[in-house]
């Protein structure tokens, strides 16, 4: 029967069938077979999904990234870092960086990021001096760079499913993702000085035009970031400010978004925020059903006695989770496998907040790891080249984060600390 089931489940996958209908038909089956319970106990663990804590942050954040998708707020993310760092050596090497970390920070999704910032920004660093190698590297490789900063929606998905205080996840992720935007960024300075790539002339005029250009979209980051890392406003009020002040923002004041296309992006947002939904909903089912069959204690048990030593652990975790994050997406990812492993990460005594940012920042860059990480995809895609000539230019930026991930997984300050400063350790959520 086990094997039948396998079956079932990888041809329903590969003829397309929805995420949430494979998990709940999984989790029906399974609590019908195995439990001998009613089959409605999936239905009645989705209704537990309004009462989730964060649950109204999940919306309103893809209405505001969809938002911004649509307006031209990426053109002036790109004019006001460029003005900033374009004198120094890579100086548009980091602003691409940092500019793709804060739309994917902002919208939740890399691959919108790689097609709309990865267009404006390949044709500039090619004009510059950038070989087509490195150009398609480094925008590639900053297109999933945001994961791990607010308001990232793969964030408050993995708080809901791992129960874990999403405020303290947020605030975990802070200086892990500095550390990769900071690492990536040094290696484009070296190419720049290395490649003799001119640089543009620091113009405090071009500064101030940008910062004026972009002054009604700059504060919200800001409002974001010190309002929950201040503890001043809570993740899902945190939504609410920046969904309003982005309707006011880009369709009030800059009026780049019309009546009709405002429709349109709301309609795209909510279809996408009902599928995110459906998933989250029948996770809730399948991992009620692991719980009560005791399977995390089970393999718990298991890896215990294969792995006794917690960084032997930590190192098969990371392979285990890169070869999850480059053969499925961020949120099934999230949904199937953090349930199984969080039992066992924490009998090893790993932080609940520190095993969240090891899980996301495996999944970031499992985005890039050939053969089948999405990010390369979307960027094949988006500049017609063929996916085996991306194997070979992102391997130094793959290198390079898989540097960061090491130092993320085994110096647990690196993401404990900030919560430790600002004092905001909380106990996990109960759901």
């Amino acid at each position: 029967m086990g094997s039948l089931l396998i079956i079932i489940v990888i041809f329903a996958a590969l003829v397309g069938t929805p995420l949430f209908a494979i998990i709940g038909g999984i989790s029906m089956f399974f609590f019908s077979v195995f439990a001998n319970v009613s089959i409605s106990s999936t239905i009645v663990e989705m209704c537990r999904l309004p009462n989730a804590p964060g649950i109204i942050a999940i919306p309103l954040f893809i209405f505001t990234g969809y938002i911004f998708a649509e307006s031209q707020a990426s053109n002036r993310l790109i004019r006001m870092s460029n003005a900033c760092l374009g004198w120094m050596p890579g100086g548009l090497a980091v602003v691409t960086l940092i500019s793709c970390a804060v739309f994917t920070a902002l919208t939740g999704a890399s691959g919108i990021t790689i097609v709309a910032i990865g267009g404006l920004l390949c044709p500039a660093l090619l004009k510059d001096g950038y070989d087509q190698k490195f150009s398609l590297g480094v925008i590639t490789s900053s297109g999933s760079l945001g994961l791990l900063f607010v308001p990232s929606l793969p964030i408050i998905i993995y708080g809901m499913i791992a129960r874990t205080e999403i405020t303290q996840l947020f605030i975990g992720g802070a200086l892990p993702g500095i550390l990769m935007l900071v690492l990536l960024g040094i290696y484009g300075v070296y190419y720049g000085i290395k490649h003799s790539i001119p640089t543009s002339r620091f113009s405090l005029k071009e500064l101030g035009h940008a910062l004026w250009e972009g002054k009604w979209e700059l504060p919200l980051p800001f409002v974001i970031i010190g309002g929950i890392y201040g503890g001043i406003i809570t993740v899902g009020e945190a939504a609410s400010v920046a969904a309003v002040y982005a309707l006011v923002s880009e369709c009030l004041i800059y009026r780049e978004i019309g009546f009709k296309k405002l429709l349109n992006i709301t309609w795209d947002s909510m279809i996408m925020v009902g599928a995110i939904l459906l998933i989250l909903g029948t996770a809730l089912g399948f991992t009620n059903f692991l719980v009560d069959q005791h399977v995390p204690q089970n393999i718990m048990e298991f890896i215990k006695g294969q792995i006794s030593n917690k960084y032997v652990f930590l190192f098969v975790l990371n392979i285990f989770l890169l070869i999850v994050g480059c053969i499925m997406d961020i949120f099934s990812a999230i949904v199937v496998v953090v349930p199984l492993i969080t039992p066992v990460a924490l009998s090893y005594g790993i932080d609940p907040v520190h095993l969240g940012i090891i899980f996301l920042a495996n999944l970031e860059i499992g985005y890039l790891t050939p053969p089948v990480g999405m990010n390369l995809f979307i960027s094949s895609l988006r500049f017609n080249l063929p996916i085996i000539k991306l194997y070979k230019v992102i391997i130094p930026f793959l290198l390079i984060l898989l540097l960061a991930l090491i130092i993320i997984t085994y110096w647990p300050p690196l993401s404990l600390f900030l919560l430790d400063l600002f004092n905001a350790r909380a106990p996990l959520l109960e759901m």
